[in-house]
């Protein structure tokens, strides 16, 4: 095994249960428990929520900020002026931040791709902006992420053959030139397998891939179309071709059972605007269900949205309170309701990974599923 180029991140796998695993991953800026959700703070922020209330109210060890949008708004010069991105937005523990390369599958009709690397027109200004594997390096060493992605494209997951094969072998010389452009020795980089949801080219980028000195691997290319089940498969296939001795991340997937069942099959680390976005549309996760506050059967519901839940808002404000600012378009009914939905999804990697140490996973799996059964 090579040894790591960022001399300070380390892995370590401390219990498994089946497929399961719990694991320490350390950084220069914390050490992050695994099973984990990274709350995404796109722009530098974690919608409607302080760095305090994550850490404090929320649990969160970890955030993901996008190297796309930062490299935008509010631009590198910024940034730097403040002395990286931890300092920028007050974070003090690890941040991961994504390369732009969702951007390249979901910005379509607004970028070009060369060999070179992916021309984008903004979105905002439609001015255009050449991002190359080198430079999406050089601008997470500006920003000082704890772990960097590679650039990658994502391919759509019914691809044809001949287009899978072209950009999985550029995704592959891409991840080179990422790993060749490094000088920071304390910025861990991850590389990203694609391959859409066929076993057959999943396997074929891995062999491509795996021999590559990072520090960690994702499986990119899920959550954008395909059945549940076709990911779910697409998983189980991924995380045994990956090291063991490697922390494992699948990007963008981040439905409540989508975390559960995908811990059941490996992974490692999650990340999903689901949480924060369902919560200012009035959206609250719970222990046996969705709660949408803004129905009328919650005007006079004097219960906590979860009464099994320990976060601020179900300790102090019923789902009366909480439909009553939502319907008022009051910005604490967004504040309240991020802090709960970030609070259940934190708790629920918690309860997992303390479920796969004491060897009772699948018991874990179960219950999750009942309560959900339960309310019908």
């Amino acid at each position: 095994m090579q040894p790591n180029f960022c001399q300070t991140f380390e892995y370590e796998e401390i219990a498994r249960d089946g497929m399961a695993r719990a694991g320490v991953l350390k950084t220069r800026n914390g050490t992050i428990e695994t099973p984990i959700f990274m709350p995404v703070g796109t722009l530098g922020t974690v919608k409607a929520m302080s760095p305090e209330e994550l850490v404090d109210d929320v649990g969160a060890q970890i955030i993901l900020g996008n190297t796309y949008h930062l490299y935008l708004r509010p631009g590198l010069e910024v940034i730097r002026a403040h002395g990286g991105l931890h300092k920028f937005m007050n974070w003090n523990l690890p941040i991961l931040t994504d390369s732009g390369g969702f951007q390249v599958f979901s910005l379509k009709d607004l970028r070009k791709i060369t060999e070179e690397g992916v021309e984008f027109q903004d979105h905002i200004d439609g001015s255009r902006h050449l991002f190359t594997p080198e430079n999406v390096i050089q601008t997470q060493e500006t920003l000082g992420s704890d772990i960097m992605m590679a650039f990658d494209e994502c391919p759509p997951h019914d691809a044809d053959d001949e287009y899978m094969k072209a950009s999985l072998a550029r995704t592959t010389r891409w991840a080179q030139r990422c790993i060749d452009a490094r000088e920071r020795t304390d910025c861990a980089l991850f590389g990203i397998l694609q391959g859409g949801t066929s076993k057959r080219w999943r396997e074929h980028h891995a062999e491509q891939m795996l021999d590559l000195p990072v520090e960690g691997w994702a499986i990119g290319g899920l959550s954008v179309g395909e059945e549940a089940q076709a990911m779910y498969d697409t998983v189980e296939i991924s995380t045994p071709m990956m090291p063991d001795e490697k922390p494992k991340y699948l990007m963008g997937v981040g439905k409540p059972h989508d975390l559960v069942e995908c811990i059941a099959r490996g992974v490692d680390m999650f990340d999903c605007v689901l949480p924060t976005r369902n919560a200012r549309n009035g959206q609250c996760l719970t222990s046996d269900g969705r709660v949408v506050i803004r129905n009328a059967q919650y005007e006079l519901d004097m219960r906590p949205l979860d009464e099994e839940c320990e976060c601020y808002t179900c300790q102090n404000y019923t789902r009366s309170y909480l439909r009553h600012l939502y319907k008022s378009k009051e910005i604490l009914a967004a504040r309240l309701c991020t802090l709960h939905n970030l609070h259940y999804y934190l708790n629920l990697t918690k309860r997992a990974r303390q479920a796969i140490i004491d060897q009772r996973f699948d018991a874990f799996r179960e219950e999750f599923y009942e309560k959900q059964r339960d309310r019908g």
